[in-house]
């Protein structure tokens, strides 16, 4: 018999109790669904975790706590920096320094308190720092400023309303300064106050980019990054208590960033320094655990969701049970006929394998729809609920297609399973028998 012809016959045989085998499919359809739908909670929860971590840290990224001397802890000196960066896995070391004190800047005849960060340009533009505009500064008076820079550049007039909106919540917070900041001059005034006498001193920079926004909307970039060329200038003429300058001594810098040249080398690079002494921290060490356990996570909830196939398996046998029972005298004459055992098996297993397929195609329709309906309620009813401002992104339930193919292979798999034991009865029905409609 031709492959159509069997499909055909199959298909004549399926007809002839419709009612029945729409039950079948469905217990099938609603296992395999829930399959997915449940493991795709374990999807999407992972896929979301390892989003947030990502957007706040590159995968290439190590950040470098100090080193260990002599059984003591110690900081990251300037000739450890200059070792990082003749390894040759090392693509940037980015050292910074933040400076906190009496600092301010004025630009077109506005003034602000201001937060410094020094740093050597080259090496962040290796670690591939984002501009939202602007060019990378290539000379030491050349500076960038933060995405927020121009929200702490207020007059007078601003400042009072802004006060009147945080203490009485009259009125509109103030935007800050709307012009372009690009291209102006920046005026940067320290003030060092000794033995009861002040000093000021004024450095002159031009602003030529302004960073990429933060990865989160509660994070602000209001700094200043400077060239690590005015360490000395800046440190010295600004008031810093003694406490601060002994630590400054020990710990001359406040982040030390290493960027592996790829990910794959990240790993071994991370080895690599612990193994001197250095205390690392690698958002890929962390993403190790978080993935171990998500893994154990999503196999557990893939193994219930079989429990509810393996239960829908039981329509199936029966269905196929109660066919062979319908069928003895057909399976009698093809018999007859000269049809051998293995064929008759074949046609039983196929009936089963139909089923399981039609099932698992609705199954996966219906999941995507429950999946992408869940990422769209659930963030609003969190909203009202929670009172928060701005969309929740949080990806609730994730289907990819491995997911699919897992949850299909399961639910066909079991329901040829199923079937496999009517079959076999059906081949070893007697001829006799058969015809005469007796079991």
């Amino acid at each position: 018999m031709r492959l159509n012809d069997q499909f055909k016959f199959i298909r004549k045989n399926m007809k002839k109790n419709r009612m029945r085998v729409f039950m079948t499919i469905l217990a099938t359809t609603m296992g395999c669904a829930f399959l997915i739908v449940l493991a795709s909670v374990g999807f999407g929860v992972h896929k979301s975790i390892t989003k947030e971590m990502t957007d706040y840290q590159i995968l290439t990224e190590l950040r470098v706590h100090g080193k260990e001397v002599d059984g003591e802890f110690s900081g990251i000196q300037e000739e450890d920096i200059e070792k990082l960066k003749e390894l040759d896995e090392v693509s940037a070391v980015v050292s910074r320094v933040h400076v906190y004190g009496d600092l301010s800047a004025e630009v077109d005849g506005i003034s602000t308190q201001t937060n410094t960060i020094l740093t050597n340009m080259e090496e962040e533009m290796k670690a591939n720092f984002e501009l939202s505009e602007g060019r990378v500064p290539q000379s030491k008076n050349e500076i960038i400023v933060g995405s927020h820079f121009a929200k702490v550049l207020l007059t007078e007039e601003q400042i009072k309303q802004q006060q009147l909106f945080y203490e009485k919540g009259e009125g509109e917070l103030p935007s800050g300064y709307t012009g372009d900041l690009l291209g102006q001059e920046l005026t940067f005034t320290m003030t060092k106050e000794e033995e009861g006498n002040i000093t000021t001193e004024q450095l002159q920079f031009t602003i030529v980019g302004i960073s990429k926004l933060p990865s989160r909307d509660w994070m602000e970039d209001r700094a200043l990054y400077i060239s690590n060329e005015y360490n000395q200038q800046i440190l010295m003429n600004t008031t810093v208590m003694e406490e601060e300058l002994e630590h400054r001594k020990r710990h001359p810098f406040d982040e030390v960033k290493v960027y592996a040249a790829s990910v794959n080398e990240i790993e071994d690079l991370s080895k690599s320094l612990k193994e001197d002494g250095y205390h690392v921290y690698s958002i890929s060490d962390e993403l190790k655990g978080i993935n171990l356990f998500f893994t154990a996570l999503k196999a557990g909830l893939i193994f219930v969701g079989t429990i509810t196939v393996i239960i829908a398996s039981i329509g199936i046998f029966n269905t196929m049970t109660m066919a062979v029972t319908e069928r003895t005298q057909d399976i009698g004459i093809m018999k007859a006929i000269g049809g051998c055992p293995s064929f008759i098996r074949k046609m039983f297993l196929m009936e089963c394998a139909f089923i399981g397929i039609v099932g698992s195609v609705i199954g996966v329709i219906i999941s995507y729809v429950i999946s992408f309906a869940a990422n769209f309620i659930i963030p609003m009813i969190l909203e009202a609920v929670t009172d928060t401002n701005g969309p929740i992104e949080f990806t609730f339930s994730h289907i990819p297609l491995s997911l699919v193919l897992i949850a299909a292979s399961i639910s066909i798999g079991v329901a040829i399973l199923s079937g496999l034991r009517p079959a076999v009865k059906a081949t070893n029905i007697n001829v006799l028998s058969a015809l005469r409609r007796e079991m």
